[in-house]
């Protein structure tokens, strides 16, 4: 699935292209699923290259559930017929090829397709509990955003740092954010979070876009010494303010993915899958997503069909 051009959802094609070979130190993986990440209609319209310009045509998909079935030279570590996932962009095919050292085997306690989701929005989950946030037993966080497929992911590993979580979730989303453990549903569009909040927090993992009105309202929610990690658009807070702003983009840590996975086969992080669709409706997945009719995250399944060389 490609774009030759940037715009709408329209311009996502699909088309029949060679089959990669693995280079040195590569594998070629035969996928299973990818998933979709809101990060790519940005992408698509062209918004992104200022920082991210990659040739036209331009293969979708930027994490990858497979298995691998052929090993290029040097790439050791990997053998034909294992089973793996990683960050790997232009996974929206058949076959992709990624670098040895990117990829990790997949857990097995859940299906392969499922643990499509699990790169790119679990990654950036953990970085932002662990490594930003720091979260530590007995703290308080409120997940801003959690009904999104990198928020499942922060309120249970939040809940597994012994944090009390405190999440935002619209009326759709409440119910799976309560099974992921949340201690807290806050309704955001029925209430305000200043009515809501009991108390400062000690840290806020806010997940969703906000403007300079909503990024203060959640910076006076925070104790003083906490923070405010943004994996969206920076959150501001004044100048000698004692809370601590942090904004990132979550780089490819495949340390950061074993342990994950590690967590996955445990029955500790459970893999929520709002819905499989087939990779040729990824450009409906675009339109849907961008009229808001899309909850946590949407696995595509490329379908059955000859291999094309």
């Amino acid at each position: 699935m490609r774009i030759h051009e940037y715009g709408d959802a329209s311009v996502i094609r699909q088309d029949d292209v060679p089959r990669p070979v693995p280079g040195r130190g590569e594998v070629l993986i035969h996928v299973a699923a990818t998933s979709f990440n809101p990060s790519e209609i940005g992408l698509r319209r062209g918004l992104l290259r200022t920082v991210s310009a990659p040739d036209l045509p331009f293969t979708l998909g930027a994490e990858v559930a497979g298995t691998v079935v052929e090993v290029g030279d040097g790439g050791h570590g990997l053998a034909v017929g294992d089973r793996v996932i990683g960050r790997v962009g232009g996974a929206a095919a058949e076959y992709v090829t990624a670098r040895a050292d990117t990829v990790v085997a997949a857990p097995t306690a859940i299906p392969l397709t499922h643990a499509a989701a699990i790169p790119v929005a679990g990654v950036t989950a953990w970085q932002a509990v662990f490594e930003h946030a720091g979260l530590t037993s007995g703290q308080r966080v409120l997940v801003n955003g959690a009904g999104g497929g990198v928020g499942g992911f922060a309120v249970q590993l939040a809940k597994h740092a012994g944090a009390h979580v405190v999440a935002t979730a619209s009326p759709r989303s409440a119910e799976a954010v309560s099974r992921f453990g949340a201690d807290q549903i806050v309704d955001y569009t029925a209430i305000r979070l200043a009515d809501a909040v009991d108390g400062p927090v000690d840290a806020i993992l806010n997940l969703v876009v906000v403007d300079a009105r909503q990024a203060a309202a959640l910076a006076r929610l925070v104790r003083p010494g906490g923070v405010v990690v943004s994996a969206t658009a920076p959150v501001e807070v004044p100048t000698g303010s004692p809370v601590r702003a942090v904004r990132f983009v979550a780089p490819n840590d495949v340390g950061d993915l074993a342990a994950l996975v590690r967590l996955v086969d445990a029955g500790t992080v459970r893999v929520d899958v709002a819905a499989s669709r087939p990779l040729d409706e990824l450009a409906s997945v675009h339109r849907d997503a961008e009229s808001g009719r899309i909850r946590g995250k949407i696995i595509l399944v490329p379908s059955p069909g000859p291999s094309v060389v």
